[in-house]
């Protein structure tokens, strides 16, 4: 019975050592069937196409949308900045050649003749114009004026309107707030309070000799 135990102690560690061996067996064998479904997954991934337009047109969507709102908003100042000057000196002429000092024009019927010579970008009652004379040509004040506001957003720039007689010297200013659209990524051209733009058209000129007796 003593020389069967020691036998028996050598069989019961060999089947631990296996068992052992076994279960290390199958962990690497796990390990390593993991590791491949992951490499095969990556490699997939990197060559799987799908929805890669959806994610590049992601990217340059914004900054198209921005480059797009910028052009068009552009365009449109850039048109109402031409149509305002041409209407001045469309205006202006009727100054130059003494028909608005003739008939004893208001300055009101003076704005309605500048929104007759522009388009329907611009509303009337919106057009400021100041007219003013000097003694020379070198004493006139021909930049664009700074808007002042009240509490409530109107304007209270004190315009005047001084026609003139025959060969006076006058500067015509004509100046209107126009809307315009804030775009994305900061883009705007806005100026003045309320999402405008301040446009402003000015003309020089020495009026005519005209009659005034009358037309």
């Amino acid at each position: 019975m003593r020389s069967v135990a020691p036998f028996r102690n050598v069989i019961s560690g060999a089947s631990r050592r296996k068992r052992f061996d076994t279960s290390a067996t199958a962990g690497r064998g796990l390990v390593a069937e993991v590791a491949r479904r992951v490499r095969r997954s990556i490699r997939r991934l990197a060559t799987c196409r799908r929805g890669v337009a959806a994610v590049e047109f992601a990217f340059i969507a914004l900054p198209l949308l921005a480059l797009l709102v910028a052009i068009v908003q552009i365009g449109i100042v850039f048109l109402a900045q031409d149509e305002l000057e041409t209407a001045t000196e469309k205006a202006a002429r009727t100054l130059l050649t003494g028909h608005v000092q003739q008939n004893s024009s208001t300055r009101d019927e003076f704005i309605a003749t500048v929104c007759a010579n522009l388009p329907a970008l611009f509303e009337c009652s919106g057009v400021m114009v100041d007219l003013r004379t000097a003694n020379a040509f070198s004493s006139l004040d021909t930049s664009t004026p700074v808007l002042t506001f009240d509490r409530t957003g109107n304007v209270t720039n004190n315009w005047l309107f001084e026609t003139g007689g025959a060969g006076a010297i006058m500067v015509l200013r004509v100046i209107y707030q126009f809307p315009v659209v804030n775009g994305p990524l900061r883009f705007h051209l806005a100026n003045l309070p309320g999402g405008k733009r301040l446009l402003a058209s000015v003309a020089v000129f020495k009026v005519e000799p005209y009659s005034t007796t009358g037309l």
